[in-house]
Formats: structure tokens, C-alpha cells, sequence
């Protein structure tokens, strides 16, 4: 008996955490299960039994830590030992032709190894001594973030080896498709706002505070490269990258699919063409192919740019067309009163999701394109996350195709519309009360951007309209959550957490409320200049004409705007009430100094240590400007992990591309 604890115990845990350990191994890394579900749970909560009842036992190696552990305050900053450079994109053969062109300048006879390139992210995994310690996010590739607690929930990655090596390793943690569905439908029918694509949701997902959220999301990993330490306990130096992702996959990690060598062109594009053709069936997103010098001596002769290998370069897939039934069209009406036609699809698998809607944008984009109903049609997503239809196919056209006409009426109230002479194609709905604008500008006031009221969702707006609870944003503020928690799908704890979110977002600030408000034009970079240069709403409300066309970017149509919106009588009596209900309408970010006076900032991807959010606020506290696209006017692009297609369009116009760290020292 060993510190009171019976032995058969001690072996009996050290027994199970063995079997789990191998049958997890069975069944996330090989997908080759040899036990039932029921078994494998059988044993963990036996395991759970015992390690609760002699907690003298803990291991952090144990399979019962992948349910996450306790909540964190903050993550830690963590200097790679090892940089996590990114890789030069190609977008055609053409280019990728010209990059193997230099390789053979330098090297004679070179080999390539071909692999997808998952669409995640990036981390570094350390052992010590074959054990898992730690675990980092890419971050700016000198320094990111410590993810260790939450990379434990992620079942294929080994807690600990066949042998005691030192060694780091890099993979992309990577949301299966079939649980961001599965969590997307989950989110829908509670009236959440739904995640944007798989990336997406596994960056957030590895970015909780709260590893037991992280393990709920069933993360999975692919690791992809040895970074350094000791792959064999003799000291064997590898020679070759395929030999270092054959030696990872014998030590238990889940190492790539579809890897080849090949040492000429042809074959490259012929694997790439491969790759790209079984795209739609893999279990997860995959946004190009990786094509890097398979021997480690030929990397070294290339050696390194600035900030990325000149011995590998990532072919990206051009955004991916499928053609599909166009079934009908559908008219929703929107917070301004536009009506917006969308189209309704034969459902399509495209860039990782299943799509049966898209946007049609207005009349004129369906009259220009000649879209009719019934139509075979291409779609993509714009940007890999909006799906949109980009034309008609018309030579497959068998004549029962009909043309689309807008409603005459609105369909939400059945008023008469009329087209915007001053909006090219627009459709307004002439009814100020119309239910679904109401119920789209209370979406709005609730979005993250305005007033960020976690929780209400369409599907819970649309619930409190509907059981009359309230008729404007201000009801919002007088509810309460015994009158929640006996509707439809609520509870206590549903409606206690909602009325904590709507009390939380009083302090949002006049920035947030001024967009919040939904006043035609002004969106969130507007209404923060007017935040600055009004203080209260007040100033706001009493707001001329000539001072506004004074405000940087705003014109006689913006200014005309805001005119308008405090000119009606319902506006002014809804932010007087909002005021009398204890809203914050001051302005709470103010510049303290002046060093980004001037300069204008977009910021993508995950950053390493803080949201985008909270940098936008840093800039505009010290006088820059925060917008949401790229242009010769932007200054700066603050590149973060998993930066998409607004860092390709900087490097495209030569804007200066900085990371986190870099902005904090303009910051200093």
C-alpha cells in the first residue's frame, strides 16, 4: 500500500489509463476502434470513479483531463524555442511553376513533398521526456499564446509517448465538419448568431478561457512538421521531411493524408489536382496544398526569407463555383425597409459547409445577370464565408425557366413599396411600423458590434414580439425574468443570464449606441467619429448640418442621415427613453493621446493576446482610425493567425503589413 492507497487500486487505474489510452488512439488517429462506445465509457468512468475517490493519483497524462479543467483568467505569452514562420501563397501553376524554376536553380535533382494545407490553426506541441507540457498558438511566429489546457481535450493528440523523447512538433487544430454542423444547428435552434466557417470556429474554440468549453467543440489536430529535439533515442538525425512524419506517425501522432513526393512539375499539379478533386469528401476544410523540399540538407541550401521559407511555398484553390437548381426566390425585408431578395438552392456542398441559400444582393444584380427562376446556377462564397450566386447557366436552360418580379407589397405588412431613387435597385417597404423591420432593427441593436447583448438571437427576438413583451429597443430594458423564463424553449437560468446581458450593455457607451440605433449609412466607423466629436447624445441630437459635413469622410448623404433620423419625432422619444432607463450616453473612448492620429487600421486574423476588438479600441484611444476593408487609404494591415483575403489584397496594394507586437510598439 503506497500513501494509504491499496495497490490493486493503484494498478487498476494504471491498467485503465493504459486501455483508454490505446482505444482513444484506435479511434481518433487510425479511425480503427476495436472496442464498442459503450465499453470504452464503461471504463472512463470507472476511471473517473477511482481518480475522484484518490485524488493522490492525479496524472496529467490521465485520458480524464481531455474534459478540460479549471478556467483561466488570462492566457500567458509564450517565445517559440522554434519560429513558426507562414508560408509564400501561390494562386496559379504559372507561379507555382516559377518557384520550382529557382529551386532547380540551386538545387540539382530536387524532391518535393506534397500535402493538403488543413484550414486552422496553427499550434506547437513540447514534450519533455515523452511527456506533453505545453502547448502554443502561432501567434506572430516569434511569440503566441499558451493554449496547453485546452489542447488536452483534443483526444488525438498524445498525452504522453512510447519513449522518453524531447521533442516539438507543429500541427493545425481543425473543427471536423460534421460538428461545426452539428454545433451550427445546435446554436440555430437556440437563436444564436451561427459561426462563420470551420477556421473560425476552432480559433475561437482553442481561445477559450474555459478548457471544458474547448472539449465540448471536439477539436482534432494534424501534425504536419518536426520542429526540433530528438526524434529517436539513439540520436538518428532524419534526412528527409517524409522521414520525420514517418517516425511522428509511429509515436502516436495523427500525421497528414494524402502526402506524396514528387520531383517534377507534372506531378506536383497532378497531386494538387488530385488533392483539390477530393476536397468536397475530406471530414475537414482544406484551402490549398503544401509543396515544400522533402531533404532537410536541400531546405538548408535555400535557406529562409524574412519571414518565410524559400524552399516551400502553399498553392491556393481559387474560390470554389459549384452549379445547383436556382428553386426559388425569396424577399426578406431588413431594418432600413430594403427588401432584399435571396435565393433558394438544391442544396450544394461548397468550401465546407452545405449551402441552400444565397444572396442575390437586389434587383439589378438579378436583371444584369439575366438570373431567372428555376435557372441552373454557380455559386461560391465571397471570401470562403458568404455564399452569393455569381451567374446563370444559361445553355442549360429548357425553357420552364420564369423571370423574377419583386413584390409590389411588402411581404411582412403587405404596404406598398416603392424604389429608392437615391439607392441604385433598392425596394423600401413605405411602412415605418413593419413588423420585420422592428424585429431586424432590434437584431441590430443586440448584435456584437452595437450594444452586444449575448443571447438574443432572431429566434428570441421574434419570441418576445411575438408573446407581446416588447415593442421597441427601450422595452428591452424593463423586462424581466420571471416573464422569460415561461416562454417557449427558456428557463430560469436562460432568462436570468439574457436580463444579466441586456443590464451589462446600459455601460456600452454613446460609440456603440449611435450605431446601435440603425440610422441609415452610419455604421460602426461613423458613429464612432460622431462619438468623438459630439460626447453625448444629447450634442448629437442637436447636431447641424454644416457641422457634420465637417466630420472626416462624411458627406451632404450622410450628414443627411443623421438629420433625418433625429428628425422624427418616434426617433427623439425612443433615445430619450433609452436615456431615462439609465443607457450610458456619453462617449467612453475618447483618444488619450495622438500618435495613430491619421492613420488608418484593418485588422485580421487571430491575434495573439487580445481580440480584435480590444486592439480596435487601443488604436482609436490613441487617435487612429479602425475600418473592416483594405484600400490604397488603409495604413496599416495588423495581421494576426489565420489572416484570410484582406492580407492577400494588402500585399497586393503594398500596404505595410504588421503584427500584434509591432502595433503595441506604435502604441509605446
Amino acid at each position: 500500500m503506497e500513501n494509504n492507497i491499496p495497490v490493486e487500486i493503484t494498478e487498476r487505474v494504471e491498467e485503465l489509463r493504459k486501455s483508454l489510452t490505446y482505444h482513444s488512439e484506435r479511434y481518433y488517429v487510425y479511425d480503427s476502434p476495436e472496442i464498442s462506445d459503450y465499453d470504452y465509457d464503461m471504463m472512463y468512468s470507472e476511471l473517473l470513479k477511482l481518480e475522484n475517490e484518490y485524488p493522490e493519483l492525479y496524472s496529467p497524462t490521465s485520458p480524464t483531463v481531455r474534459v478540460g479543467g479549471r478556467a483561466l483568467d488570462k492566457f500567458e505569452k509564450v517565445t517559440h524555442a522554434y519560429r513558426m514562420d507562414s508560408l509564400s501563397d501561390v494562386f496559379s501553376f504559372e507561379e507555382l511553376d516559377d518557384f520550382c524554376a529557382r529551386v532547380s536553380e540551386k538545387i540539382k535533382k530536387p524532391a518535393y513533398s506534397v500535402e493538403p494545407k488543413i484550414d486552422g490553426l496553427s499550434v506547437s506541441l513540447i514534450y519533455e521526456k515523452g511527456i506533453f507540457v505545453k502547448g502554443a498558438t502561432r501567434g506572430d511566429g516569434v511569440e503566441g499564446e499558451d493554449v496547453t489546457e485546452n489542447l488536452r481535450t483534443v483526444y488525438s493528440i498524445p498525452l504522453s509517448l512510447a519513449e522518453p523523447l524531447d521533442l516539438t512538433v507543429r500541427g493545425e487544430v481543425y473543427m471536423p465538419r460534421s460538428v461545426f454542423e452539428k454545433i451550427n444547428a445546435e446554436r440555430e435552434s437556440k437563436g444564436k448568431a451561427l459561426m462563420a466557417n470551420p477556421r473560425n470556429a476552432a480559433a475561437g474554440s482553442l481561445r477559450q478561457l474555459d478548457s471544458k468549453i474547448t472539449a465540448k467543440r471536439r477539436l482534432d489536430i494534424f501534425v504536419f512538421n518536426f520542429q526540433g529535439g530528438s526524434l529517436y533515442a539513439d540520436g538518428h538525425a532524419p534526412k528527409s521531411h517524409t522521414e520525420t512524419l514517418d517516425r511522428l506517425t509511429e509515436l502516436g501522432f495523427k500525421t497528414l493524408e494524402m502526402r506524396t513526393v514528387a520531383d517534377n512539375y507534372d506531378d506536383i499539379v497532378a497531386h494538387i489536382n488530385k488533392i483539390g478533386s477530393a476536397r468536397d469528401g475530406l471530414a475537414y476544410d482544406i484551402d490549398g496544398v503544401v509543396i515544400k523540399l522533402d531533404s532537410l540538407e536541400d531546405r538548408a541550401t535555400m535557406g529562409e526569407g524574412t519571414n518565410t521559407p524559400k524552399w516551400a511555398v502553399a498553392y491556393k484553390f481559387p474560390p470554389e463555383e459549384k452549379e445547383t437548381i436556382l428553386e426559388d426566390i425569396t424577399v426578406a425585408v431588413g431594418r432600413t425597409g430594403v427588401l432584399t431578395p435571396t435565393a433558394v438552392l438544391l442544396p450544394v456542398r461548397l468550401a465546407g459547409t452545405t449551402v441552400s441559400r444565397a444572396t442575390l444582393h437586389n434587383l439589378d444584380f438579378i436583371n444584369k445577370r439575366e438570373i431567372k427562376l428555376g435557372d441552373t446556377v454557380v455559386v461560391r462564397k465571397a471570401g470562403d464565408i458568404i455564399p452569393e450566386v455569381v451567374r446563370a447557366v444559361t445553355e442549360k436552360r429548357n425553357g420552364s425557366e420564369r423571370t423574377f418580379e419583386m413584390p409590389t407589397h411588402c411581404p411582412s405588412c403587405n404596404e406598398p413599396v416603392f424604389y429608392d431613387a437615391d439607392e441604385a435597385a433598392a425596394v423600401r417597404c413605405t411602412n415605418s411600423a413593419c413588423p420585420a423591420q422592428l424585429s431586424r432593427s432590434i437584431e441590430h441593436f443586440a448584435s456584437k458590434g452595437a450594444m452586444n447583448i449575448d443571447g438574443l438571437g432572431p429566434q428570441i427576438v421574434e419570441l418576445l414580439l411575438k408573446n407581446k413583451l416588447i415593442s421597441d429597443v427601450a422595452d428591452l430594458y424593463t423586462l424581466k425574468s420571471e416573464d422569460i423564463a415561461e416562454l417557449e424553449r427558456m428557463g430560469k437560468k436562460s432568462a436570468d443570464n439574457l436580463i444579466k446581458a441586456i443590464d451589462n450593455s446600459k455601460n456600452a457607451g454613446l460609440e456603440r449606441l449611435v450605431y446601435a440605433l440603425g440610422i441609415r449609412n452610419i455604421g460602426e466607423v461613423a458613429s464612432a467619429a460622431l462619438a468623438a466629436r459630439y460626447k453625448t447624445l444629447d450634442a448629437l441630437m442637436r447636431a447641424t448640418r454644416e457641422e457634420l459635413c465637417e466630420i472626416e469622410d462624411f458627406g451632404e448623404i450622410t450628414a443627411d442621415c443623421v438629420l433625418n433620423f433625429f428628425s422624427h419625432e418616434p426617433n427623439v422619444r425612443l433615445c430619450e427613453k433609452l436615456t431615462e432607463l439609465g443607457l450610458l450616453t456619453e462617449a467612453t473612448a475618447a483618444p488619450t493621446d495622438n500618435k495613430l492620429e491619421g492613420l488608418t487600421f484593418v485588422l485580421t486574423g487571430t491575434l495573439p493576446t487580445m481580440s480584435r476588438d480590444e486592439a480596435s479600441a487601443l488604436i482609436k484611444s490613441a487617435g487612429g482610425k479602425t475600418v473592416g476593408s483594405v484600400s490604397s487609404k488603409t495604413s496599416y494591415v495588423v495581421a494576426g493567425e489565420a489572416a484570410g483575403s484582406k492580407l492577400t489584397k494588402a500585399q497586393s496594394l503594398g500596404i505595410k503589413i504588421i503584427t500584434e507586437a509591432e502595433l503595441l510598439e506604435l502604441l509605446k
